[in-house]
């Protein structure tokens, strides 16, 4: 399974955790037994954006200018949550690898204007860390 394929199963996952009380381990089993095998760094990156939540939260906050965490949607806070927890804790992955594959993803399952929004969050973080 590429890599694309497994960013799409962590953002289902996460964006699955905000309308569920079961723990990752639990929505994986659940997910796999459903839909599909659960690859590797699909639960990296899960788990991770998951456990890193409120730290990631607080980025989004900080770059979202004049936007409530709570006024953005939850497809684009598990986008952000993903692509941000790949681009400070995976250090294989390219942070404009991690930003086109968020915004490809925006678009799939959001808005082209929400691509932009998401695109803009991540690059001003990208530019704050140079």
């Amino acid at each position: 399974m590429n890599r694309y394929k497994q960013r799409e199963q962590a953002f289902l996952l996460l964006f699955e955790s905000q309308f569920s009380e079961r723990d990752c381990d639990e929505l994986i089993e659940i997910y796999a037994e459903n839909i599909e095998e659960v690859g590797d760094y699909s639960k990296l990156l899960f788990k991770g954006a998951y456990e890193k939540r409120d730290e990631l939260d607080g980025i989004i906050s900080e770059f979202s200018k004049g936007w409530k965490l709570y006024r953005i949607s939850k497809v684009n806070i598990s986008v952000l949550r993903i692509a941000l927890f790949e681009i400070i804790y995976v250090d294989e992955v390219p942070a404009s690898v991690a930003i086109n594959e968020a915004v490809e993803l925006t678009k799939k399952y959001s808005s082209k204007e929400d691509a932009s929004f998401v695109n803009g969050i991540l690059g001003s973080y990208t530019r704050s860390r140079d």
